[in-house]
């Protein structure tokens, strides 16, 4: 028994010194990478800070609440939480950090919270000094992003730490005969939250049964937006009475298809790109490659936007509010690393279109099979599914009605879990 002890402690000793020699190089390539990319760059300085931040807040006497989110998809799942909390309890303090520039950039003025910083790198002294400062009565990681030392500080001081929004999947290094140190992070999780019944079975095969099933927060949050959509008057000029075509956090690889078929497409529907980055040569790509009247959002005044087929939203946050005015709406991401939120367009009661790379999202695989969305890998795919779309008038409202209907019975993961963790 002792040997075998030992032996379970030299390799965590051995994981734990590997993990922080991992933290050493990563730390020093994004110095590097910094050097040249601006959006590494900001994600160094973001950094710049962050513990005066906190003495400054004075968070120890406070009822703070820690969430954490890797990035901008992860905050949408936690919003709907975070929100509650609030309404629930307006003398809680609510502490946001975010990993990623691209969270961070984005909802660093984010009015439901009342700090937002980014999270300092995962190395011991800095999780213990952003712990003892935080003070937090409760935390909240969203969906994923298991940090070793942060969860090993809130485990010593038995601070309440959950996870919700997960999906666990075989291939994951925490099913692996190597994963020990990584399931040993699950453990210093008081209750985790799971998407679906694969994930519970699976953590149960490791001995992990403090979960509980309760869909995903979104839907609650993609429901409520939805509701509370605003009219966009620039929106409604450029429609004019026609009908409109959303192709919302589109990529290269998306935006090529699209214009494609719209080149060739001769009836009069109007098509709004919301490029995923807004870049200006990824705009004037655009611009160049379709053969319609184009013009952006930004000079959307300059004009008389009725005589234009395409619009080309070149600023972010108004995405969710513009699924609101299409017949239909192209999901972009598919070609790449995975699609981006579908239901933000769903819940408006309108067929979504993505490309291949959707497997991982189980809304997209639910929803394509019950007939709302409708994946396509090649040009031939999507004409064939926007051709049925737009010359069968009962097609196009089944699929919506089934988008829709998805959504609303989806709701609920937010009072679940804050039911289950007392707040």
């Amino acid at each position: 028994m002792f040997l075998c002890s030992l032996k379970l402690t030299d390799y965590t000793q051995s994981m734990t010194f590997f993990y922080h020699i991992f933290l050493a190089l990563f730390y020093f390539g994004t110095c590097v990478a910094s050097l040249f990319d601006e959006k590494i760059r900001k994600f160094l300085i973001g950094r710049k800070g962050i513990f005066g931040t906190l003495k400054k807040a004075d968070l120890k006497n406070k009822n703070v609440i820690w969430f954490h989110a890797a990035s901008l998809g992860e905050f949408e799942q936690g919003r709907p939480v975070i929100e509650e909390i609030k309404r629930r309890d307006k003398n809680v303090t609510i502490l946001l950090t975010f990993f990623s520039p691209s969270g961070y950039e984005i909802r660093k003025n984010y009015a439901g919270a009342d700090v937002v910083v980014y999270l300092p790198f995962d190395f011991t002294w800095m999780a213990r000094k952003f712990v003892r400062l935080a003070n937090p009565k409760a935390v909240f990681f969203i969906k994923y992003e298991f940090w070793h030392n942060y969860l090993n500080q809130l485990h010593q001081k038995n601070i309440p730490t959950y996870c919700f929004s997960s999906i666990f999947r075989p291939q994951q290094v925490f099913f692996k005969w190597y994963g020990g140190w990584y399931r040993s992070m699950l453990k210093y999780f008081n209750h985790i939250f799971v998407q679906n019944q694969q994930s519970k079975e699976l953590l149960a095969s490791i001995g992990i049964t403090n979960t509980s099933i309760c869909s995903d927060t979104r839907f609650d949050r993609v429901y409520e937006l939805a509701s509370q959509a605003k009219q966009l008057p620039v929106i409604e000029k450029f429609i004019n009475g026609h009908k409109a075509f959303i192709a919302g956090s589109s990529w290269p690889a998306d935006e090529k298809l699209i214009i494609q078929y719209f080149n060739a497409y001769p009836n009069p529907v109007k098509l709004i790109f919301a490029p995923h980055e807004i870049k200006e040569d990824g705009i004037n790509s655009i611009v160049s490659s379709i053969n319609k009247k184009v013009i952006r959002y930004s000079q959307a005044e300059k004009v008389n936007l009725s005589e234009y087929d395409v619009l080309i939203i070149d600023n972010v946050g108004m995405l969710s509010s513009v699924y609101r005015y299409g017949y239909a709406a192209y999901i972009g991401g598919g070609f790449g690393k995975g699609i981006h939120n579908i239901l933000e367009a769903a819940t408006f009661g309108i067929p979504v279109v993505f490309g291949p790379n959707y497997k991982k999202f189980r809304e997209a695989v639910e929803l394509a099979e019950k007939g709302g969305a409708f994946p396509i890998a090649n040009i031939n795919e999507l004409t064939k599914i926007l051709d049925k779309i737009h010359t069968d008038k009962v097609f196009l409202e089944k699929a919506g009605t089934i988008s829709r209907d998805y959504v609303a019975d989806g709701r609920g993961a937010t009072g679940l879990i804050l039911d289950k963790t007392g707040f």
